[in-house]
């Protein structure tokens, strides 16, 4: 029988992939089941304002991941409990055979540094893929401060950033105990300072943040906008590379891409080394799957496994959602699962994502263009082939988050950089141009027909 305690880490999984990283790791850390009364789950909380948050903004959220594991549950209530949530208590780690499902990834953060020790380079499944930024990141910790500063990797959400950044943190503070290490979402970095000036504590602010020797800061595009916090940030920044301090951050896109920065600080980010993280191939996804099961003490059928490799091209989030998804109807059920049921889960959980080759869009896009395919890898600047080579680097990345270098290569040999100017052309164009906006919905349900 399944536990409270399980039952709840199965259906946060659930929850990350429906809501953002900064917002999952500020509500829903510290969280657990209290208890459970019949249908009703009761669900301990830190403080008030989570409890007003989570029920506001979250709820529908929740209910549906916990009915999803289990359509006995008819309501959720949420209890302010300062001191019940397991992650607050000096609990001992279940074993693998004790608790075959998914570990909570905030339960056993060092509230000293915001590491989570299972996050490091053992436990992090390289493959073509995520190689760039693998590497970039193991040749931080040759020459820290030296090499590479600031590290800067980017990618869609799910795809390994935030295990890669903390791998460094995790190293350094490992083998290093003389560093002090601080990992941080730029939301709370944010936060933090948006508090010390109320409070007339900006210098105690300054002084703090400077001390770190490593400062890994994660999704660096929520600070968006922010001019006085950029600001801080900016001398930050500068205050830590002159003391030859190792910085790392994280984002969601390219940062010369980022909206609402300036100009100076996307110059600081771009100063280091840059890594895209792009969605993992068919062969990575196996190698993450079969990692991720050998973690936690379950196993697959090589078929079953295959079978989610190619039908779940969402991000590793997704696929750990759908492998904790197996695990707990397994618990349910008392008994292996079959490859039927996989099937249907996967159909009724996951968004299908039709495969489709680079060559497979060129021919549709060149078809639809009225031009031939031949002349989109050509080095021509002709008027009536640049817009369909533009929009198909804009689909190949949108609609299939191939990765600049990828496009660039596949198109004839292209700099990365032309593909970015291109995907950024064709994304502001159709902000004002609603012939364009149609082009783009035709060509987009010509693909995926």
């Amino acid at each position: 029988m399944i536990t409270n305690r399980e039952l709840w880490q199965n259906a946060l999984v659930q929850i990350e992939l429906g809501t953002s990283e900064a917002s999952f790791r500020t509500w829903f850390r510290n969280t657990d089941v209290s208890n459970r009364d019949g249908g009703t789950i009761h669900v301990a909380v830190p403080s008030k304002i989570v409890k007003e948050w989570l029920l506001e903004k979250h709820h529908k959220l929740i209910l549906k991941a916990l009915r999803s594991l289990d359509n006995t549950i008819r309501t959720v209530e949420y209890v302010v409990h300062r001191t019940a949530p397991s992650a607050d208590r000096k609990q001992p780690r279940e074993t693998p055979q004790q608790n075959a499902s998914f570990d909570l990834q905030s339960l056993y953060i060092d509230k000293r540094d915001n590491l989570n020790p299972r996050y490091t380079f053992e436990t992090f499944v390289v493959g073509p893929f995520n190689q760039l930024a693998h590497a970039a990141a193991k040749a931080v910790l040759e020459r820290p401060g030296l090499a590479y500063n600031p590290l800067f990797i980017y990618g869609s959400t799910g795809h390994g950033k935030t295990h890669l950044i903390q791998a460094v943190g995790n190293y350094f503070k490992k083998s290093h105990a003389n560093k002090k290490v601080l990992y941080v979402t730029s939301e709370r970095f944010a936060i933090d300072y948006i508090n010390a000036v109320r409070a007339g504590h900006a210098n105690n602010f300054k002084d703090q943040y400077r001390q770190y020797d490593v400062l890994i800061m994660d999704d660096v595009q929520f600070i968006a906008n922010t001019e006085k916090t950029q600001e801080e940030l900016f001398h930050l920044f500068n205050a830590l590379r002159d003391s030859n301090k190792q910085i790392v951050f994280s984002s969601d896109k390219h940062p010369v891409l980022l909206p609402g920065f300036e100009d100076r600080l996307k110059g600081r980010f771009s100063g280091g080394m840059i890594a895209e993280i792009p969605e993992p191939d068919v062969e990575s996804r196996t190698a993450i799957i079969k990692a991720k099961l050998e973690q936690h003490g379950f196993s697959l059928p090589d078929d079953i496994i295959q079978y989610i490799a190619e039908n779940v091209r969402g991000n590793i989030r997704e696929l750990e959602g759908v492998l904790n998804m197996i695990v707990c109807k397994s618990q349910l059920k008392g008994k292996a699962i079959s490859h039927a049921d996989v099937r249907a889960l996967i159909k009724h959980n996951v968004k299908p994502n039709k495969g489709i080759s680079v060559e497979e869009v060129v021919r549709r896009i060149a078809q639809y263009y009225e031009i031939a395919e031949k002349s989109i890898y050509e080095k021509t600047r002709k008027k009536e082939v640049v817009k369909p080579r533009q929009i198909i680097m804009y689909m190949l990345r949108e609609e299939f988050a191939v990765s600049y270098p990828s496009i660039g290569e596949k198109l004839g040999g292209r700099d990365h950089t032309t593909v970015i100017h291109s995907c950024e052309k064709i994304k502001e164009e159709m902000k004002s141009n609603n012939a364009l906006e149609q082009e783009i919905d035709h060509i987009r349900a010509l693909i995926h027909a």
